[in-house]
């Protein structure tokens, strides 16, 4: 399940100020995390701000990322919209953790052998493209009623799988 995957920023924007940010994955369309349960985690832009982080969900891909796009239109916080995983077992849990071991350092080997600067350069100029080709749509949160019809649809996946 787990596989090395890049966070996508999506940094909120408006003519009043400066206002919040999102982080969620870059996910291929066939991916199965898509279908996952996802939380959002809510939490201080800054440095300058301390307080515990605020865990929202599950919610549905499409709620949670709307849901934080609201919320961070209109104040200076950072969401993090990952995806849940229903592990049942110590073995699954110990798995994923392995997996996720081993993406960071395929990530740290790829980091080591490349040339920092004209790669970094490549990198930038093409995430700068794919932004500025990116339409932002406004933040349309899910009604209670979405939400709930969500989180109906997720219950029914968390209570089938492994059934």
């Amino acid at each position: 399940m787990a596989q090395a995957i890049s966070a996508h920023v999506v940094a909120a924007t408006d003519h009043d100020g400066p206002v919040g940010a999102l982080v969620t994955l870059d996910l291929p369309d066939d991916s199965p995390m898509l279908g996952l349960p996802w939380i959002i985690t809510f939490g201080p832009l800054g440095d300058d701000d301390e307080w515990e982080p605020v865990v929202c969900g599950p919610y549905e891909r499409p709620h949670a990322l709307a849901l934080a796009e609201a919320v961070v239109a209109e104040e200076q916080l950072m969401a993090v919209v990952e995806p849940l995983l229903p592990a049942l077992t110590p073995e699954e849990i110990r798995s994923e953790i392995a997996a996720a071991q081993i993406a960071a350092e395929d990530e740290a080997a790829q980091v080591d052998q490349a040339d920092l600067y004209g790669d970094f350069e490549d990198v930038i100029d093409e995430e700068l493209e794919l932004a500025a080709e990116r339409e932002p749509e406004p933040a349309n949160p899910p009604s209670r009623d979405e939400v709930r019809a969500g989180l109906a649809r997720i219950a029914q996946l968390l209570t089938s799988r492994g059934a």
